[in-house]
């Protein structure tokens, strides 16, 4: 079936997505399935599926993933680069700003009041799309509801997401399902887990080392853009001491406060750690990865992804990283509800998204960074 849209629509698209659309990662696969699959008909349901089975077993920020993914599905090469950076330039060059801000000023005192009501308002967002994005793909199957409830319970006691139990979540599915054909187009799923394998990199350049360190933040972290966090403070705070805690801390509150993919703070951090260079060494050394994991392995989930038993497997694997995305807005949650206000900003926020169905985030979020800065000048 020929699209029923252009690459130039399809573009200006996830460019208006890059630059509006608040929330993190789950979020952001909401509002992909939103507006492409529902409103706009753009993309058909087993596409936007294959797209989020593909980028939770690959490495690298999950909505840049399915952003490249779906730009794949009906302009191949062409549509994914162009989705792909048309998705993470706007949030790209707003880090780059605020960047520039952080170092010419000093810190951002502001920002930590204004996290304060937007970090709560985002976990309101992201449950609602995380509810909505379960409705509609479980139905009534209770081994999918099961593995959902399993590796969300998973999720949240180890805060971290594990790719093995997402690959075992989708053989159990393809064996209970269809057993006999797997061998005939699942074998290259295998291919992402030899990519966590160990190596390193000695060199006396700032800029190579934090290429190459960057560069296997995005190749070996698997997950959403949330899960990069714990990575990269064991880099550039622990190993490497390129930032201090609260130069970290500020980074996480950048990335949450900008739209587009939460892995975006790495331009902000090699900013704060090389300049102008070092923020586009460390974007792109990020992105590269995940974007030839997409992009390779995508003809495989479009010749393949009809088959019977490629379809269990890949909705085992849905499955699985909704259940690891439901766990890691849990754990969000735990660490964001210090007090009786930012619980209460939370609920508000699903109340307005239930009630007004078409709000827009980005109203919510400014709305939330109003309060957080009136609430923290009265606690002063």
């Amino acid at each position: 079936m020929p699209p029923k849209y252009t690459l130039r629509q399809l573009s200006l698209y996830f460019l208006k997505l890059g630059t509006v659309g608040f929330g993190g990662p789950v979020a952001l696969v909401g509002y992909m399935r939103r507006d492409l699959v529902e409103q706009r008909d753009w993309i058909t349901e087993e596409d936007y599926k294959d797209g989020l089975a593909l980028a939770q077993l690959a490495p690298g920020p999950l909505a840049a993933q399915l952003a490249i993914y779906l730009g794949y599905v009906h302009f191949s090469i062409m549509g994914a680069t162009l989705a792909g950076l048309a998705f993470v330039l706007p949030s790209f060059l707003m880090v780059l700003c605020i960047g520039y801000a952080y170092v010419t000023f000093g810190g951002l005192p502001w920002m930590q009041a204004m996290f304060y009501g937007i970090g709560s308002a985002v976990i309101g967002i992201i449950s609602i799309s995380s509810y909505k994005l379960t409705r509609k793909s479980f139905g009534n199957d209770w081994l999918l509801w099961s593995i959902f409830i399993l590796l969300a319970i998973i999720t949240f006691f180890s805060e971290n997401e594990n790719i093995f139990f997402v690959l075992l979540s989708g053989i159990v599915v393809w064996l209970y399902r269809s057993p006999p054909k797997i061998a005939q187009g699942g074998s290259f799923f295998l291919s992402p887990v030899l990519l966590q394998a160990a190596t390193g990199i000695v060199s006396k350049s700032k800029l190579i080392q934090e290429g190459w360190f960057f560069f296997k933040a995005g190749a070996f972290v698997f997950g959403s853009g949330l899960a990069i966090v714990p990575f990269l403070y064991g880099g550039v705070v622990k190993e490497y001491g390129w930032l201090n805690e609260q130069q970290f801390l500020d980074a996480v509150a950048v990335a949450m406060i900008t739209p587009g993919p939460v892995v975006i703070t790495v331009g902000f951090i090699g900013y704060l750690v090389a300049g102008f260079p070092g923020a586009c060494i460390a974007a792109l050394a990020t992105f590269l990865p995940c974007y030839l994991f997409t992009v390779i392995p995508a003809p495989y989930f479009k010749k393949y992804g009809r088959r019977p038993a490629v379809k269990a497997f890949v909705d085992g694997i849905t499955s699985a990283a909704i259940g690891a995305i439901a766990g890691a807005v849990m754990v969000l949650a735990k660490r964001q509800f210090t007090d009786l206000i930012t619980v209460s900003i939370a609920a508000i926020t699903i109340i307005c998204l239930l009630r007004f169905k078409k709000l827009q985030e980005p109203y919510i979020i400014l709305a939330a960074a109003m309060a957080g800065l009136f609430i923290k000048q009265l606690l002063k």
